[in-house]
């Protein structure tokens, strides 16, 4: 019997078979868990019709109506097996034979063809299975829905780096449980505990119960790089079948054969979303991401267990001597990881992600594909196909944003004007398109490089302008996650085409957007100064203009926002005058810095770039000093640094005494009262054996270290660089003075007529 569903997709795969490729999709439904099945599909791609097929190449060869970009016929061919596709894609390679789309996936070919990126409909007949159901042969095409997705946020604890798992804990919708070695009778407790004679049973009992829960996703903390990897690595080790996959099927962690790559989860129906790789694909920034430090900065509570503790240490001893205990930081940890989901709609924001996309929803990165997903099916719909990456090469490249030589100096009153969307918006209004550059047309727009564009036939534009009303509809909607998927995606556009990884890469695509920019902000830049306000700085798609000390807080907020909309108006009318095009370029009033200092390049009178300070007035109607590149918002600088010049600033910033907190803070150090915010933390990139040359200070510390882990906690001794764990020398203070202090106080002192040196020098000089 025919039925009509609609769902959500979460993982997606292939394999070749004798009579063809089977491709699956594991999609979340109202109805529950479903999989499509299509088996019998064909490998694609395509060809010049001019060109010959090296012999013994075994596929079907069929003309078609398409082109390349350039105008030639193209010819698809159809092969059986995707590993006949790639035996010619070898045989090609280096012999001169130019291949079209060879590159693209079965499963993503598959959905994008198709115009499916996560939600979709589907209709057939829907086959009962043991926990779920199937789909075989299924008419499937897009559809608008979101899914309420289950999940569990899942942690382990382990005896060591090498040991066994001893405890596995998770929480999600009305489940918590700790599933832990050990007897219930010689532990009692109060929490959700279930108790396993050894490890082999705790693993077994884990997989059965995860079953039966039967959760869409796994949340997690550095998930995939560790707790799966791990789970997985000592199942393989007892011998149990890693059957975290729906219907039975196996998972496996697969492992990056580049270095310093990431880890993938394959998990056939549920997806693996660790908050770290998340949170960071989101554009959240942490000076640690920690789950001790990012629970404090977003939720006010940490772990039980607190950085800076000898962790692996104290989960032993609570496993000796108090497992209830052990059992209630695994499940906090749990707790936290599901609580910093929920505070800033994470969950929310991979759909979202995966929706506008067609990355599958577990993915990280991934621009030049989400490209490909959302162009070249509008592409062959215009009758045209592309080149495989890297198919083509170049001697010439593109500029980066333009980066305006700062005047330094400690100003009133600075505004800054931001191009919204800068990138995208130039894109949109020259009419900046891989087919429209090769078809350009009668009357083209002009780009860079001798390029031309197409004022009627492109789709890079309109892809764009999509993509933008969403977002406006996302603001109204008030729905961040949306809004901040849909920004980053706009704004990879560039960063795809001027990289060699994409397929339509060409300088003349990205010149024409950078230098563009580059014209953008020059002419908005000698529009204002003839008007009398001066410009001390631009960076990329923004500009910094000093009105002065004569300006009121309330006068100078009023002519950022007049100068927003002239500057508007002024760029309507030029685009209109010169090319005849609508100007979608759209400048923001941002910021009113009341005080706000650009400082100098260390050492020297040249002014700064990308990095700067000053306060303002946040929407809470309060005073805020907010920086920019400096000492304080860097993870590599000390606490006692970043802390040091955020209040000397704020000092600075209005008018209140500083000399003697400088001198107070320098002696205090040197007494030896501040020595806990001291401590340098560095993540180690490579194992230790890997550093052979400049062995840098945090790898000296590791190698000294009595247990070395991710990251690296060490101090500057008069002997060098000791762990926090081993250090065996006297902290060496005159390192923190001149490497740490003065640096991040000099930056503002210098534009005072002072130095940290000076201030210091007359405490000292009372000896």
């Amino acid at each position: 019997m025919m039925q009509q569903i609609s769902g959500f997709l979460l993982t997606r795969h292939w394999r070749d078979t004798p009579s063809g490729i089977d491709i699956s999709f594991w999609a979340w439904t109202p109805l529950g868990a479903v999989r499509l099945y299509f088996p019998n599909q064909q490998a694609v791609c395509f060809i010049n019709r001019e060109a010959q097929l090296p012999v013994g190449v075994s596929c079907e060869r069929k003309r078609l109506a398409l082109t390349d970009l350039q105008g030639n016929s193209v010819d698809g061919l159809y092969f059986q097996q995707q590993s006949q596709l790639q035996r010619l894609r070898e045989a090609a390679s280096g012999s001169g034979l130019l291949l079209h789309e060879s590159d693209i996936k079965p499963a993503d070919r598959f959905l994008m063809e198709r115009f499916v990126t996560a939600a979709f409909s589907a209709q057939g007949e829907l086959i009962p299975r043991h926990g779920y159901s199937e789909l075989a042969h299924a008419g499937i095409k897009p559809a608008i829905l979101q899914p309420e997705l289950r999940y569990l946020s899942l942690d382990i604890e382990t005896d060591g780096m090498q040991g066994e798992v001893i405890s596995i804990a998770f929480c999600g919708e009305g489940v918590e449980a700790v599933l832990i070695q050990g007897e219930g009778s010689d532990w009692p407790s109060d929490l959700p505990l279930t108790w396993f004679a050894d490890e082999a049973a705790l693993l077994r009992g884990f997989l059965s119960e995860f079953a039966r829960i039967d959760p869409d996703l796994i949340l997690g903390w550095n998930l995939i790089n560790f707790d799966l990897d791990y789970l997985e690595r000592r199942c393989r080790r007892l011998r149990i079948p890693f059957q975290l996959g729906r219907g039975g099927e196996l998972a496996s962690i697969l492992q990056s054969q580049r270095a310093g790559q990431q880890r993938t989860a394959s998990i056939p129906g549920r997806v693996a979303l660790d908050g770290i790789d998340n949170l960071r694909a989101a554009f959240w920034s942490f000076p640690s991401f920690s789950l001790d430090r990012v629970a404090r900065r977003l939720l006010g509570q940490g772990k039980f267990i607190a950085d800076g503790s000898d962790k692996i240490e104290e989960i032993r001893r609570l496993f000796r001597k108090d497992r209830p205990a052990l059992a209630a930081y695994n499940l906090e940890d749990c707790r936290l990881v599901e609580a910093i989901f929920a505070k800033t709609d994470l969950v929310n924001f991979c759909l979202q992600r995966a929706r506008m996309t067609g990355l599958p929803l577990g993915r990280q990165g991934g621009s030049v594909a989400a490209f490909d997903n959302l162009y070249l099916p509008r592409l062959h719909r215009a009758g045209a196909v592309a080149l495989d990456t890297g198919a083509r090469s170049f001697d010439t490249t593109s500029p980066g944003g333009y980066v305006m030589d700062s005047q330094p100096g400690l100003y009133d009153n600075v505004l800054v004007l931001d191009f919204k969307s800068l990138y995208p918006s130039i894109i949109r209004t020259y009419r900046i398109d891989p087919l429209g550059m090769e078809r350009p047309g009668q009357d083209p727009v002009p780009g860079f490089l001798n390029a031309q564009f197409s004022r009627t036939q492109s789709i890079l534009p309109e892809i764009i302008t999509d993509l933008w009303q969403q977002r406006e509809q996302a603001k109204q909607a008030q729905d961040g996650a949306l809004s901040q998927a849909v920004k980053i995606i706009m704004n990879s556009f560039y960063g795809v085409l001027g990289s060699s990884g994409c397929r339509f890469y060409d300088p003349k695509l990205a010149s024409s957007i950078t230098r563009r920019g580059h014209q953008i902000i020059t002419r908005s830049r000698d529009w204002l100064e003839h008007r009398g306000f001066p410009v001390i700085y631009g960076d990329t798609d923004s500009l910094f203009v000093l009105l002065g000390m004569e300006f009121s807080e309330q006068q100078a907020v009023e002519t950022g926002r007049r100068l927003a909309l002239k500057l508007n108006q002024w760029w309507h009318a030029q685009l209109q005058r010169d090319y005849g095009l609508e100007s979608f370029l759209e400048i923001e009033f941002e910021t009113h810095f009341i005080r706000f200092l650009m400082p100098t390049i260390r050492g020297s009178e040249t002014g700064s770039k990308k990095r700067y300070a000053g306060y303002v007035r946040n929407s809470r109607g309060e005073f805020e000093v907010k920086f920019k590149g400096l000492e304080s918002v860097r993870s590599d600088w000390t606490p006692l640094a970043r802390s040091f010049q955020q209040e000397l600033y704020r000092r600075v910033f209005f008018n209140e005494p500083y000399r003697k907190y400088v001198r107070d803070t320098a002696a205090a150090l040197k007494a030896g009262e501040l020595d806990d915010q001291l401590v340098y933390r560095k993540r180690l990139r490579r194992s230790l054996n890997e550093y052979r040359r400049n062995i840098p200070p945090h790898v000296q510390a590791a190698r000294k270290a009595r247990k070395v882990g991710r990251s690296v906690s060490y101090l500057i001794t008069v002997n060098g660089p000791e762990p926090v764990d081993n250090r065996q020398s006297a902290i060496d203070y005159q390192h923190y003075l001149d490497r740490q202090l003065g640096p991040a106080a000099d930056g503002i002192l210098h534009f005072l007529g002072e130095s940290f040196e000076g201030i210091t020098a007359e405490q000292m000089n009372l000896f």
